[in-house]
């Protein structure tokens, strides 16, 4: 039996409370980010991080569990949709690119100011390209390229249906490749791979050193208002105690798991809202040789049928400082919600007010369930051919597959798509007086978190934002301000937020270009 003294100071223990401005659940990319711009703009605020796994960055952030393509629009087809008079529409594509700028901005800042240490421990410069086949797909990327290439944020672009050009730009997709068909491609340089796995720990690191007080190993298992307007946490640590953290703003951004949060706050806010689990695997090139052939990160087009998020593509990545060629992702189905979470997940996350709106996501997407099951049942064998479809000559003894993370795609009714309509994308779901906001949904996510943060920060702190707007427009100069309507201030900032972060190596063409467009306005 427990001693009486040892019975009262577990007693003891469970019933600890503290008290803090801001409380960040989970330490991922989002959390990072926030928790950095806050410390920046109001430095006394006290920060408290609960993350349930051992380290940051062990989920959705993960170097091993995303892309890091550094989503700035530049390669990813499903960003350009053409439409019915035949012409294509590069809205969705310009507006990605400008909150990818921003992330680029807020980087530079901690780098000039010694808040973060070297740059390629997370970014590298990489070419971003687009590659088709088929006759009506190359007619596609040729139209699509003119669009983009006409526009400031992507000048720079080149395009090629030459075989001989390609092989200079892709060589390990053009060897061994039988030309019965056209092929073409699209290549820009300014693109990047960003690991935000390491981007995470770094930023993390840094909030240490500004007494962030940081809890790995905790799990928020409840969450409630206070009679007085705080919010407060059951917390359990990992040796199973309950501890009570109170706070006047909670921020949920813990990937899969931010819906179930959502939902023990009871705001009104996040009813009817359902999530959609979606697992990835990619496969690893185990031969340095081939790795070595490869330089950039090529976009395909998806199947019929597949969700944004599976857009094949074959890419150089630098993990742990160590060059390495990905291809993938192949989906998946599997009822988590975290690749660490419950089977039971998908279940419990099924209540009342989202009933009606889950049935009919259900309903409207049988054929993308058959697809992710048929994705699931894949072999080994029939994943390389896939990928023979981009390296022609590839061997299944160089490639071991990987599992990705896990997604957690939005359900909700809206306007134009109806009840339970699936939304790809990211989504932030606040309070009426902004005292609550969670993150939802998955890509572009990490790539944006910076302009996700913003607003977070513009729904939950509309009250500080005068005060904050001159600190924020030294952090992130075109706060506020349209890049594509401003094409001098965007070479300005290319320029120097490559020069902060070390990527201009892979920047003459983009920036030659844009010295012509400057004079040319110049002139006008």
């Amino acid at each position: 039996m427990l001693s009486a003294n040892l019975y009262k100071d577990m007693v003891k223990m469970s019933n600890r409370q503290t008290e803090t401005d801001v409380i960040l659940i989970g330490a991922g990319v989002m959390s990072a980010t926030l928790g950095t711009l806050l410390k920046e703009l109001v430095p006394d605020w006290k920060i408290t991080v609960f993350e349930k796994l051992a380290d940051a960055g062990e989920e959705s952030s993960n170097e091993w569990n995303n892309a890091g393509t550094g989503h700035s629009a530049l390669c990813e087809l499903n960003y350009t949709v053409e439409k019915p008079d035949g012409s294509v529409d590069i809205s969705k594509a310009i507006k990605i690119n400008e909150q990818f700028q921003l992330s680029r901005q807020f980087w530079s800042y901690l780098v000039n100011n010694n808040l973060i240490g070297n740059p390629q421990d997370f970014i590298m410069p990489l070419p971003h390209l687009s590659y088709v086949h088929g006759e009506e797909n190359v007619k596609f990327l040729k139209k699509r390229f003119e669009a983009m290439s006409n526009n400031p944020l992507f000048e720079g672009m080149e395009f090629s249906d030459d075989p001989e050009k390609l092989m200079e730009w892709i060589p390990v997709m053009l060897k061994d490749r039988t030309l019965n068909e056209p092929i073409a491609a699209t290549k820009i340089d300014s693109g990047t791979d960003v690991n935000f796995g390491a981007l995470t720990r770094i930023l993390f690191d840094h909030l240490k050193t500004k007494n962030v007080d940081i809890n790995y190993k905790h799990s928020v298992n409840n969450i409630k208002r206070t009679s007085d307007g705080l919010w407060e946490l059951k917390v359990k640590n990992d040796s199973g105690t309950v501890e009570r953290h109170t706070a006047k703003f909670v921020f949920i951004g813990a990937g899969g798991g931010s819906l179930h949060l959502l939902q023990k706050t009871g705001i009104p806010e996040g009813k009817h809202i359902g999530g959609f689990p979606v697992s990835g695997i990619f496969m690893v090139c185990n031969n340095p040789e081939i790795a070595e052939q490869h330089h950039g990160k090529v976009y395909g087009k998806a199947s019929v049928g597949a969700p944004p998020m599976s857009v094949p593509h074959l890419d150089t990545r630098y993990i742990n400082n160590k060059k390495s060629l990905l291809f993938g992702p192949f989906a998946g189905f599997s009822p988590k919600f975290l690749k660490n979470g419950s089977m039971l997940d998908l279940v419990t996350s099924v209540k009342p007010d989202n009933l009606v709106t889950m049935l009919a996501a259900g309903a409207k997407e049988m054929s993308l369930t058959k697809y992710l099951i048929q994705q699931l049942m894949l072999s080994k064998e029939q994943r390389m051919e896939e990928l023979r479809e981009f390296v022609p000559n590839a061997k299944s003894e160089d490639w071991d597959l990987v599992v990705a993370g896990q997604r957690v795609q939005v359900i909700k009714d809206t306007v134009d798509g109806g009840k339970g309509t699936l939304q790809f994308g990211t989504e932030v779901v606040s309070d009426a007086d902004g005292t609550i906001a969670a993150l939802l949904g998955a890509s572009p996510g990490a790539s944006t978190a910076v302009h996700v943060m913003l607003e977070v920060m513009r729904k939950c702190f509309p009250q500080h934002l005068k005060e904050w707007e001159p600190k924020l427009k030294e952090m992130i100069p075109s706060y506020g301000v349209s890049l594509v309507e401003n094409p001098e201030l965007f070479h300005e900032l290319l320029t120097s937020t490559a020069q902060a972060l070390g990527l201009n190596e892979d920047l003459p063409n983009q920036v030659n270009s844009l010295d012509a467009e400057t004079k040319s306005l110049q002139k006008a």
